[in-house]
């Protein structure tokens, strides 16, 4: 059974996805992920969290295949529009724990976990903490779609890759493989990549933006704190409304995107953490007669010297 150990520094929780000898994805991972995506949604005092693999060549090598062939098995066999009735009924008896529980006894067990499953990615979409993957190995199937649901991908250089192999085994992506990726990289290549369920290395994966930067490994982890001990650093509220606004706003209608867009924006500007960064703006520009510099913003300085509350 995997573990997702967690170690705070400062405002990240670095947590470390270990599941001996080959780092496959199964439910206690995902059990560790649930904890660890609602402790960066609970707790004020945590700003980011980086993701990495424990074994030496893989971040998370894809899904137990031997979990999703038992479940498989399991549930009866249903088709598309079955699937998605069903799924959404269970979404909505999801919301009340003691259902699921119940759920999860009973042959609608595989229908929870896949909800389950992608509720966790979600969530990370809408957190106020930023995630940061730091891909120090192969990800393939739903390690890739870890990868996709955080916010920053930092990658290691070397002889290993990205991929959904689903398609290899009879079936599409199902942890948010095929609409993050067409997201990011457009609906040509994220079909072509889904199609072909080839890996696509570090090189490839930053050349076409799959990763936003390739360092080597030596580098990685140091990095990929670095980058959460900065981002980390902005207002949680702020960063959960911006990242609410890009994932769900890109994906509607541009009159949509927008309405929630100026909606986010609105509701953030009310809070006392906006009101307190920009007085401290506001004083810094009335002192010197000269606008803040972005670098560090004043927020920020603030923030470390414990002027504001976060």
């Amino acid at each position: 059974m995997g573990e997702v150990r967690i170690e705070q520094r400062g405002r990240t929780l670095l947590a470390t996805l270990d599941n001996p000898p080959h780092a496959l994805m199964d439910a206690a991972i995902v059990d560790g992920l649930e904890r660890l995506v609602g402790r960066a949604e609970s707790d004020d005092g945590v700003g980011a969290v980086v993701l990495i693999g424990a074994h030496p060549e893989r971040f998370i090598a894809h899904y137990d295949v031997a979990e999703l062939l038992a479940g498989a098995q399991s549930s009866p066999s249903v088709g598309p529009r079955t699937a998605l009735s069903s799924l959404r009924a269970v979404g909505a008896l999801r919301r009340v724990q003691s259902v699921e529980a119940a759920l999860a006894r009973t042959p609608a067990a595989g229908l929870v976990a896949v909800e389950r499953f992608g509720d966790i990615f979600r969530r990370m979409n809408r957190c106020g903490a930023v995630f940061v993957a730091a891909i120090n190995g192969s990800a393939m199937g739903g390690g890739c779609e870890l990868s996709l649901a955080c916010d920053v991908r930092l990658m290691a250089a070397g002889d290993h890759g990205l991929a959904q192999p689903e398609i290899l085994l009879g079936f599409p992506p199902g942890g948010g493989g095929t609409q993050r990726l067409a997201r990011l990289l457009g609906t040509a290549r994220a079909l072509r990549m889904v199609l072909d369920g080839g890996p696509i290395g570090p090189e490839e994966a930053g050349e076409i933006g799959l990763v936003d930067e390739v360092l080597s490994r030596d580098e990685l982890l140091d990095h990929a704190l670095a980058v959460a001990e900065q981002l980390g650093a902005r207002p949680k509220l702020a960063v959960a409304a911006s990242k609410r606004a890009v994932y769900e706003g890109a994906s509607m209608a541009l009159a949509d995107g927008l309405r929630l867009e100026r909606a986010e924006f609105l509701a953030a500007l009310g809070t006392n953490e906006a009101k307190e960064a920009m007085a401290a703006y506001v004083e810094g520009f009335e002192r010197t007669g000269e606008l803040p510099g972005y670098d560090p913003p004043a927020r920020e300085r603030a923030l470390r010297e414990g002027r504001f509350r976060r």
